[in-house]
């Protein structure tokens, strides 16, 4: 549910330095055409950086808008809109110098006004943004002309580059609109390479490739985004070729290859964990005995044979085995009858019918996942089951995915919940487990509460010594895995089939579609070939 960055800009703070943007990217190869279809399972919320929170928001907002800075194939830091940046030697100030030739896709020149407009929403108080505890570092934001600026911070902050890949949003379009509700955020204006054309909810979001952008118009004509809540539909369709894009779950993966006759297929590891999570406003959820006797009644092994075909590892904390700051822990091992004695131990009683009781009642679990993703239905099933052998009755629930988060993540209207975090290249997880972070649309939506833990997230964050911060990552890992936040299930993989027509895709330590502006379809390839009017 987060954007990836890049944990290497800590090396270059040591001293002062200067970054210009190089060249331009030559996309000149291929014919301008063709359509590309996207499926997701759920509709996106926001079409507004600044606002959104989801993986499909997320995901069509960077095709619509851009950030001072992005990320390279090899998870580097270059320049975006900035033309360039420079770095105090103390790594307490950075200077922007901008583009000159970028303009929104309404026909209005990028400044460094929208640069600033950007930064007070993000640190407005009234905005609902999960991202203003990277802004609020900020002392200074001071403009130099229309397209040069300084900001300066009281402290080291370690995700410092990071933080200005956000996308920017246009001063003209959202200056008289309340921005939590205004009308662009579903009509947006970016400066991007695809300019929005139309929203069908929860049916499309259609994108036509921008003439005007800075690095030349993206080949590819229109970009489809279509819902389909069900990955079984799915995947039928890749039979029908009516979809271009897919991420596969590991039982389709290791489908006949007719199925993937005119597809090739990508499997790389993700940036991310799956996790069951409980509401720790709510008893007994918020007793850490209780959270540690479902670690011991859950058997991860049985999820990832059972349901992911072997295709992910256990997880055991925060950070993914291919992150810097991850350290191998001890597990929990699968242990029932230890889990039913810390239960028994927190006032959990044993009716004769072998229920286990709460506060005299039996006690259920309601368990919530989005609907359309079978991976995480069925590792609910088995948790429903591995459960049940200890005498807790749990019901699961499959919701629609915008309903899923605005209904009941959003509003802490949940026991518990199994879903998925797309975690930052850089280790820097305060957004998620500080507990100044747990507020409406905010990411600690289980409102996690540990001092410690809140303090070496300060400190992490505010230094720009890896070694230090690796120190302070590991000790997070360890306090939280004798007090865990949730309960940490796997590291699955990314696994994506892509049609065989598109020229250019590159497998690249970004992942998939890192250079999706340079894609093209050979001319007799072509298959829509009036694409922009197939979607009126």
């Amino acid at each position: 549910m987060k954007l990836q960055k890049t944990g290497l800009i800590f090396i270059f703070l040591i001293t002062l330095f200067f970054v210009s943007c190089g060249k331009k990217v030559e996309t000149d190869n291929g014919p301008l055409g063709d359509m590309y279809v996207v499926s997701s399972i759920g509709d996106a919320i926001y079409l507004n950086p600044v606002l959104a929170s989801d993986s499909s928001s997320s995901s069509v907002n960077s095709y619509i808008y851009n950030g001072l800075l992005k990320y390279d194939k090899n998870l580097n830091l270059v320049c975006d809109l900035a033309e360039n940046y420079s770095v105090s030697e103390n790594g307490l100030e950075i200077k922007f110098n901008l583009k000159k030739n970028i303009y929104w896709h309404d026909g209005h020149k990028f400044t460094v006004k929208d640069v600033k407009f950007t930064f007070d929403k993000l640190t407005d108080p009234n905005t609902r943004t999960p991202f203003s505890s990277d802004y609020l570092m900020v002392k200074e934001f001071k403009i130099t002309d229309d397209y040069s600026f300084t900001v300066t911070y009281d402290k080291p902050f370690a995700p410092i580059l990071e933080s200005w890949s956000i996308g920017i949003i246009p001063e003209h379009i959202f200056k008289d609109e309340d921005i939590n509700t205004s009308q662009y955020n579903r009509k947006p204006v970016g400066t991007g390479p695809y300019v929005f054309k139309k929203w069908v909810t929860d049916q499309k979001i259609v994108l036509e490739s921008n003439p005007n952008y800075y690095e030349g118009a993206p080949k590819i004509k229109v970009l489809l985004f279509r819902v389909i809540p069900d990955q079984s539909v799915q995947f039928l369709e890749l039979r029908t070729q009516t979809i271009d894009e897919l991420s596969l779950t590991p039982d389709q993966w290791n489908a006949y290859e007719s199925f993937f006759k005119n597809y090739n297929k990508y499997r790389y590891p993700a940036f991310s964990f799956t996790f069951l999570g409980f509401n720790l406003e709510k008893q007994p959820y918020n007793n850490i005995k209780f959270r540690q006797a479902m670690n011991y009644a859950i058997d991860k092994k049985d999820i990832i044979t059972g349901v992911l075909s072997g295709m992910a590892k256990t997880a055991q904390g925060i950070f993914p085995p291919q992150s810097w700051a991850y350290k191998e822990i001890e597990p929990y091992e699968y242990n029932p009858k230890k889990a039913e004695e810390l239960l028994l131990s927190i006032g959990f009683s044993k009716s004769q019918d072998g229920k286990l009781l709460f506060n005299g009642k039996d006690f259920e679990i309601n368990i919530i996942t989005n609907q359309g993703n079978k991976t995480r239905e069925l590792t609910a099933q088995i948790i429903q089951e591995q459960l049940k052998k200890i005498g807790i009755q749990v019901n699961v629930r499959i919701l629609e995915w915008s309903s899923f988060l605005n209904q009941y993540v959003n509003k802490k209207n949940f026991d518990a919940l199994i879903l998925g975090w797309n975690t930052s290249v850089d280790p820097d997880q305060f957004s998620l487990w500080h507990s100044s972070q747990c507020g409406q649309g905010q990411y600690n939506f289980m409102s996690y509460k540990n001092e410690e833990v809140d303090d070496l997230l300060i400190k992490a964050r505010t230094t720009f010594s890896k070694e230090e911060r690796i120190k302070y990552y590991h000790k997070i890992q360890d306090i939280m895995r004798e007090d865990p936040p949730c309960i940490f299930l796997y590291y699955p993989e990314n696994l994506v089939c892509i049609h065989k027509r598109f020229e250019n895709v590159e497998l690249a330590p970004a992942g998939i579609g890192w250079n999706f502006y340079q894609w093209y379809v050979e001319k007799e390839n072509i298959k829509y070939k009036n694409a922009n009017l197939l979607v009126q």
